[in-house]
């Protein structure tokens, strides 16, 4: 027979445990018991023993991650196993080893070509290092970015270094010779070639990327690739994403129309010309150039991260193509799907109401410090002192912790986190780090293996 378990919560979370629970359609057989408070996390042992029957029809029970309780203690009254869950019930799934009700994103369509601009004033040992870092993020192919007047004399020793360590690897030049050097050296691309160049194809086995021959030629490029479809030659095209108000518009149609043309034809895109010739967090960039991407079905993007608003771009490519993936193979717009590119803020921030806040103090017994994130700004509270300001400073000399400067530190590092959450619609969680999207580094947390609980204890 099946395990049972028993889930205790509170009103406000009933609702979505019931929905998570039933998405995640487990083995196990489970029973839900609204414990008659409020916030979950407020439950203590003794409302637990009075409000719940001692003898349970149940293998176990589970209460919510951040119930404070003494857990032995209910484990001798029950006579069974009681266990924290997770901090936040959405990740249920993960605690039971479950896969999660959505569709994991691991499907996309389009490559990421990510270019290491400066790779000629780089060492093997440093060049390999970033491919790595570049291929830990997303990128599929590794692009030697050569520079005008400056000599790339490792570039060969370079791509074998490469090769041998599993990477595919593209030479981006304007130099004819050295695309013929890469591509001999065994490079699997070469970007790139036009009409005026186009013969050193007879001397190289590489992929090309062909653009125009002058900027916004697109009737140039269309003759290059008849020529390459007669010598039955594998290519992609590319018709140059320009910067904004330097023809931008202009090329969008240019890649439209190339599709339209050319609909079997694998299409080609740089997008740094409108991630780093912007001043805009990459992120909205990046979602918003690979929705275009997914719409005309192009095959590859080249990707660089030089300037410091563009750090990401990589990670934010990689998580905007299988988030425009999972849209279009599900018929459904690109909304709801992941939250992995909304860094900056919350799609519903969560605030809690006067009324809320009320209600929750009203259960404080102890001098342990609360913080919330209210609609009338930063909540601080315990049994004695409630407080709302938005500058963690105004908060100082009222919290009496000068003489504690552990204490002291801690709230000022939580009402920082806070004041960041209030002003930029953030969520916030107390004792928890703000989430950045992909600009936040991802700890792999064992749920099962409780952290211990940090003491907001005023002395």
């Amino acid at each position: 027979m099946s395990e049972k378990i028993l889930f205790l919560t509170g009103k406000l979370a009933e609702r979505q445990l019931k929905r998570i629970l039933s998405s995640m359609k487990p083995e196990f057989r489970y029973k839900i018991n609204q414990i008659g408070v409020n916030v979950a996390a407020l439950m203590s042992e003794n409302i637990i023993m009075r409000r719940l029957d001692k003898e349970q029809n149940a293998d176990r029970i589970i209460v919510p991650g951040k119930f404070r309780g003494d857990l032995k203690k209910l484990s001798r009254y029950f006579n069974i196993p009681v266990e924290r869950g997770p901090d936040d019930i959405s990740h249920l799934p993960d605690y039971f080893g479950l896969k999660k009700p959505d569709n994991e994103l691991l499907e996309y369509e389009c490559e990421i070509f990510a270019e290491i601009v400066d790779a000629a004033d780089m060492s093997i040992r440093k060049i390999i290092q970033v491919a790595k870092d570049y291929k830990n993020q997303g990128a599929n192919v590794i692009d030697l970015g050569c520079m005008p007047d400056t000599k790339f004399d490792h570039l060969e020793d370079t791509i074998k270094a490469l090769k041998c360590n599993g990477f595919k690897v593209s030479v981006d030049s304007a130099n004819s010779e050295e695309l013929i050097r890469g591509a001999n050296s065994g490079a699997d691309f070469i970007l790139s070639v036009n009409e005026k160049n186009l013969h050193i194809l007879d001397k190289v086995k590489s992929v090309p990327v062909v653009i125009p021959s002058k900027p916004g030629d697109l009737k140039s490029l269309e003759r290059t690739i008849k020529k390459l479809e007669i010598n039955k030659r594998a290519f992609f095209a590319d018709p140059i994403l320009d910067p904004i108000h330097y023809g931008f518009s202009e090329s969008i149609m240019r890649y439209i129309k190339l599709r339209k043309n050319y609909p079997k034809v694998n299409i080609f895109m740089g997008t740094g010309n409108l991630t780093e010739l912007t001043d805009s967090d990459s992120a909205g960039v990046n979602a918003t150039l690979m929705g275009l991407v997914s719409e005309l079905s192009i095959d590859a993007v080249l990707v660089v991260q030089v300037s410091g608003h563009c750090k990401n771009s990589i990670k934010e490519t990689d998580a905007a193509r299988k988030i425009m993936h999972f849209s279009k193979q599900n018929k459904r717009l690109p909304f709801r799907i992941d939250n992995s590119l909304m860094g900056m803020a919350e799609r519903k921030p969560s605030r809690k109401s006067k009324k809320e806040i009320k209600e929750i103090r009203s259960f404080i017994k102890d001098k342990n410090f609360r913080i919330y994130v209210g609609e009338d700004g930063i909540n601080i509270f315990n049994s004695e002192t409630h407080l709302v300001k938005i500058d963690p400073f105004d908060f100082y000399d009222k919290l009496k912790v000068e003489n504690d400067a552990s204490h002291a530190f801690y709230l000022g590092v939580e009402l920082a986190r806070a004041q960041i959450a209030w002003q930029l619609g953030k969520n916030y969680d107390q004792d928890n780090e703000l989430k950045w999207g992909v600009a936040s580094k991802v700890k792999k947390v064992n749920l099962k293996k409780r952290p211990k609980l940090k003491s907001t204890q005023k002395k």
